[in-house]
């Protein structure tokens, strides 16, 4: 597109927008005037597109990546028929500036987090003239009040915000009752497989491992984290010397062969058959983005972890509750039997 189309486009875009508008403070502190209806959003990042998904789906205008087919069946009709925009941090390609003015999105959420750069956000959106609003999403205990304030900047259903906030708060405060009283040495030794081969995976101090230590888990790769994306390589004689007693699989593949696999004959987990996939439809439990998902995704893994503690809960039912509240779908016993093969 022409450079002078382009600007022609943001600027008649922009008037349109905020003709009515007013002024919010974002999570960075930062005061953004916004148009008073709000009815098309873009979220800039995976979790902020997940955000939308739960918060507000009758205004997402695109997507950062595609779905897979098998993920319809968890969204509310339509969404996923939404263009593919890219985005500006995270996962899949980067967005330009055509495809994100063709969505004609009314505002942008961003990332507020310290491994993303908010001049190159807010530069990227100033040549747009779209305003933007971070937000912040780094942790599980984050999403509470990131979707709290997205309800109430959106002019969303704040009620049902607010139930979805309420329920993370009380998974965490379950999860860790279930786990305050385990030491380092007392816990699972838990090995997170990522990629094809099993041979990439997250230091334990990385937002993409969270939901293994918040579960009571003793995450084998002990580090800082260097970048956002992680999936660091590791050999499997790292992990071999390491012998976790559980490996959680990104990849649904991995897990069904590595237990047939000779190479890892030599592992705890493999030899016990504690090997788990993360349900992963429409977005991981886990991890890739991380996201609220990992409410549930927490107490899936305590039980993995520990089978005998208490309290324990009903997961298939927990989970039809978990995605009518943040998915806005109820799941048919085929579709809850195909998310979650394992207990």
């Amino acid at each position: 597109m022409p450079r002078l189309l382009l600007s022609a486009l943001c600027l008649a875009w922009s008037l349109l927008s905020v003709a009515h508008a007013r002024v919010v403070t974002d999570m960075a502190g930062r005061q953004v005037e916004i148009p008073e209806r709000i009815e098309r959003v873009w979220g800039s990042a995976p979790p902020l597109s997940v955000l939308l998904t739960m918060v507000a789906p009758q205004t997402v205008v695109g997507w950062n990546l595609a779905f897979e087919p098998q993920a319809g069946r968890y969204l509310p009709p339509g969404l996923t028929q939404k263009p593919v925009l890219g985005g500006v941090y995270g996962m899949g390609r980067t967005a330009d500036a055509e495809t994100v003015l063709a969505a004609r999105p009314q505002v942008v959420l961003a990332w507020q987090s310290p491994l993303v750069d908010p001049a190159m956000v807010e530069h990227f959106f100033a040549r747009l003239r779209i305003p933007v609003l971070f937000v912040k999403l780094d942790t599980l205990a984050d999403w509470p009040a990131a979707m709290r304030f997205t309800a109430r900047a959106l002019g969303t259903d704040t009620a049902q915000a607010s139930r979805q906030a309420a329920y993370i708060e009380q998974a965490l405060a379950g999860t860790r009752a279930k786990t305050a009283r385990l030491s380092d040495k007392d816990k699972v030794r838990v090995y997170y497989a990522e990629g094809p081969a099993g041979l990439n995976t997250d230091c334990h101090r990385s937002f993409h491992t969270e939901a293994i230590e918040l579960a009571g888990g003793y995450n084998i790769y002990r580090c800082e984290p260097s970048t956002h994306m992680g999936m660091e390589a590791i050999s499997l004689e790292q992990v071999i010397a390491a012998n976790p007693q559980v490996i959680v699989a990104q990849d649904p593949q991995f897990a069904a062969t590595v237990l047939k696999d000779p190479r890892w004959q030599q592992i705890e987990a493999v030899q016990k058959g504690r090997v788990y996939a993360v349900p992963h439809w429409p977005m991981n439990w886990l991890d890739r983005p991380p996201s609220a998902m990992r409410a549930l995704g927490i107490q899936w893994l305590s039980q993995v972890f520990y089978p005998q503690a208490t309290p324990t809960i009903d997961l298939p039912a927990e989970t039809r509750r978990f995605y009518q509240l943040f998915l806005h779908v109820d799941l048919d016993q085929a579709a809850l039997q195909a998310l979650m093969p394992h207990p």
